[in-house]
């Protein structure tokens, strides 16, 4: 049975963008944290979100081959679509 003011995996999720940019509210923080120190997979999750973001933002866009940039672009077009 969950626990009502607990996140669910999914919740966390849904946050950790807000959480690494630091715009969560406190008492939201505290809840993601208590979710954190419960669960090794959310850990993991952030963690790698974190690395995700360190290698992406020192990327520049000269540094992407101009096929993968193309493939990229049609799949987040496809994606958008609905496709």
């Amino acid at each position: 049975m969950a626990i009502p003011d607990e996140l669910s995996c999914q919740e966390l999720i849904e946050l950790v963008t807000e959480y690494v940019e630091g715009t969560l509210s406190p008492a939201e923080r505290a809840r993601f944290e208590r979710h954190l120190n419960v669960c090794t997979g959310c850990r993991h999750y952030l963690d790698q979100m974190r690395r995700t973001i360190q290698l992406v933002g020192a990327l520049e866009e000269d540094d992407i081959p101009t096929d993968a940039k193309t493939h990229g672009l049609h799949v987040f077009r496809d994606w958008e679509q609905g496709s």
